[in-house]
């Protein structure tokens, strides 16, 4: 009889290199998981250019200009709402007063008669839960004397102007947290892009800053030639006028030369003022939300040379546009306000010969400038 077969499975030698395989397998995929992440990784973000830099600088001040202004028009708000607050708060202690003057004097009937031996109406209307309901009571007027019914009705009358006001001043403490909360708002933008702005210097090299410093020449020099270029013009059509008005008086015949009217020459003068005013304050620094004297912004010293003449100016560039007359930048003159960028964020008094007078940004001082240094928005002429 044949040997039976074995059924048991023979025993499979265990390859001892299968460890060091898995591991070079988990190395190699590793390496090429990093090899492809170093592929497609964003290469890192180039450096800048100079003029780039200049770019962002300039637009981190336009911006931090117009955060100003909204910090300007929030305090302005905000010390109008304050005096408008004190008002109404004062207005409703006085009618407090008067309505505590008019409970005594209900007091003082109801005391009378009731020493007399009865409570009175007017004692019951003082004890009633709700007083307002035993008014509507006919029966209780008509037994009161015209003297008592004269003090009842000026109590209801003062109690609802009381609580009127108290209304008032409660909507009106509301709307000045919300000015409050926009200053505060304004303010934090304002110092925000100025530190962006202080950063962006502050990482340049001192080749850099010296290439920036000659960007910023040029575009001086640009300007200026574009000033010039205004002043040439004017200058041609101001003599072209005078020679016109010279040729009508001389073929009328008339001694007078004289060419300015009464509101041209009104205006100049006041136009002296605001230049002298402003040339004044030349060299004193930028500072936003100033109003003088020691320090000013664009808008504060244009409100303030203006005032100088007896003008009042609303505190903001967007409200002092809307003042006065619009004019071409060829027909300028002498005290006219000129605004810059297309949300209004800057001014600056002309002088004249395509130079203005203006606190231009922080860091820098009042001072002389081009009109073409900033694009130019429009002007006015205030008065």
């Amino acid at each position: 009889m044949p040997a039976l077969a074995s059924h048991r499975k023979p025993r499979t030698r265990v390859r001892t290199s299968s460890p060091a395989v898995g591991l070079t397998t988990a190395a190699l995929a590793s390496v090429t998981l990093l090899s492809t992440q170093s592929a497609t990784a964003a290469p890192a973000e180039p450096k800048p250019s100079i003029e780039e830099v200049q770019k962002k600088v300039d637009d981190l001040y336009r911006q931090a200009g117009t955060a100003t202004q909204q910090y300007n028009k929030a305090k302005a708000a905000s010390t109008q709402q304050r005096s408008k607050v004190d008002a109404l708060l004062e207005a409703a202690a006085k009618r407090a007063d008067k309505l505590n003057e008019t409970r005594r004097e209900l007091g003082n009937y109801a005391a009378a008669q009731y020493r007399s031996g009865a409570i009175a109406p007017t004692a019951t209307f003082f004890l009633a839960d709700d007083p307002q309901s035993y008014f509507d009571q006919d029966q209780l007027m008509a037994r009161m004397t015209s003297q008592q019914q004269k003090a009842v009705a000026d109590f209801r009358t003062q109690q609802s102007e009381a609580a009127t006001k108290r209304v008032e001043a409660t909507k009106s403490l509301q709307t000045l947290t919300e000015s409050q909360t926009t200053l505060r708002t304004s303010k934090q933008q304002v110092q925000n892009k100025l530190a962006e702005a202080r950063t962006l210097l502050s990482e340049l090299t001192a080749e850099e800053k010296a290439r920036l410093a000659e960007l910023e020449r040029k575009k001086e020099a640009e300007a200026k030639r574009k000033a010039e270029d205004l002043a040439r013009r004017q200058a041609a059509a101001a003599k072209a006028e005078a020679d016109k008005a010279a040729a009508e008086e001389a073929s009328k015949g008339e001694a007078d030369t004289g060419t300015g009217t009464g509101s041209d020459s009104s205006y100049a003068s006041k136009a002296d003022k605001v230049l002298a005013f402003a040339r004044d304050q030349i060299g004193k620094p930028y500072v936003w939300g100033a109003t003088g004297p020691s320090s000013y912004d664009c808008s504060g010293l244009t409100q303030a040379a203006w005032k100088a003449a007896g003008v009042d100016l609303p505190r903001t560039t967007w409200d002092q546009v809307e003042v006065g007359t619009r004019v071409a930048t060829a027909d300028l003159k002498p005290g006219d306000l000129v605004f810059f960028y297309d949300d209004i964020s800057h001014v600056g008094i002309y002088k004249g010969d395509g130079m203005m007078i203006h606190a231009p940004k922080p860091g820098a001082n009042v001072r002389e400038e081009s009109i073409y240094y900033m694009p130019i928005y429009g002007s006015v002429r205030p008065a």
